[in-house]
């Protein structure tokens, strides 16, 4: 198995960008938001053969689809921007054109149809074993020699995914915390997670998928609405949600995920903050590539230097003095959460 690294995190945290940096090098094979895309079914029990496991990749991601269908895309859904013979209004997204394949390839829908010909005639195996087939597959077929899976919300995965691939590495990039808390206040993504926590919190389920229709009939409008094939967008993009709420979103996101990494051993797990990243990018894509075992080459890091955006630190510095205090006030768990992992 080549070396397989998952890049965990909150999201709005540099993930983005980091997963086009590590695209661009030539023996890194990136999977950008391929957990995202399949997060509902990803792994289940037993064995599968090769055309159902193909339906776990391409069966369309129903809330990523509710999304597109009421008009709150997210940025991240690369294929919306750059359409081919898919649609949701008629066929659907397969969940791996959304984000994935986009990301490797000019040409998703030809990528596509030449991965549905070979998965779909593959043996009866785990769903993990056909993970490791997908990865090997597409490695030969774009000449990389190791797998990095880069997926935002995902640090509440580290158990699953330690479990499913006890060989995989991590990277935990964060960011300062009421600046990712501002970042995700104006992401219709997050704007969405805050909601559909809250609908959670009132119906005591622990997913939307089986909430019943009693408890959906038990909210309020505003939320139950969000629950229909389509709603109106105004739900999610009008919607007065304070940030500090997400700033303690970002602090429960990071209090449960460092202690989910704290499991991991030592030797397989690093850290890695976006503000370092910009202080001292050469430095520190060095010590991720040498961490996800390729070279740190001298044009590729001179490519990601360029690529940085600097601009976006300290965003949360412009906001009104006690805007900023409550938003420090409701991170101080997770930075505090941080500070310990450092101190280990």
């Amino acid at each position: 198995m080549r070396t397989l690294t998952f890049i965990v995190g909150t999201g709005r945290s540099g993930s983005t960008a980091l997963s086009g940096i590590v695209h661009a090098h030539p023996d890194v094979l990136s999977l950008n938001e391929l957990l995202s895309s399949v997060q509902s079914r990803g792994f289940p029990e037993g064995c599968l053969e090769g055309g159902e496991f193909w339906r776990l990749l391409a069966d369309p991601n129903p809330l990523f689809e509710r999304m597109i269908r009421s008009g709150v895309p997210m940025p991240e859904f690369v294929y919306t921007r750059r359409p081919g013979r898919f649609a949701t209004e008629t066929t659907g997204i397969p969940a791996l054109s959304l984000m994935v394949l986009p990301h490797l390839t000019d040409d998703p829908d030809g990528l596509f149809d030449e991965l549905e010909k070979q998965v779909c005639g593959w043996p009866n195996r785990t769903a993990v074993g056909h993970y490791e087939a997908l990865f090997e597959l597409l490695c030969a077929r774009f000449g990389r020699s190791a797998v990095v899976e880069r997926s935002g919300y995902s640090l509440e995965r580290v158990p699953l995914l330690r479990k499913a691939f006890p060989q995989a590495r991590f990277v935990h990039l964060f960011r300062d915390g009421p600046d990712c808390a501002l970042s995700m206040s104006r992401h219709t993504g997050y704007r969405l997670i805050f909601l559909l926590r809250d609908v959670l919190a009132r119906t005591g389920a622990e997913r939307v998928e089986d909430l019943t229709e009693d408890q959906v009939r038990s909210l309020p409008p505003e939320l139950s609405q969000l629950l229909a094939e389509r709603f109106d967008s105004a739900l999610v993009l009008d919607a007065e949600l304070p940030s500090p709420g997400f700033a303690a979103l970002w602090s429960d996101i990071i209090v449960r995920g460092v202690a989910r990494l704290s499991e991991v051993p030592a030797r397989v797990r690093t850290t890695l903050a976006y503000e370092d990243l910009l202080d001292d990018p050469r430095k520190e894509l060095t010590r991720l590539a040498g961490f996800i075992g390729v070279e740190p080459l001298p044009q590729w890091l001179d490519a990601a230097v360029a690529r940085l955006d600097g601009s976006r630190r300290g965003a949360s510095l412009r906001l009104p003095a006690a805007e900023l205090a409550a938003l420090r006030e409701r991170c101080a768990p997770g930075a505090h959460a941080l500070a310990g992992a450092d101190g280990k």
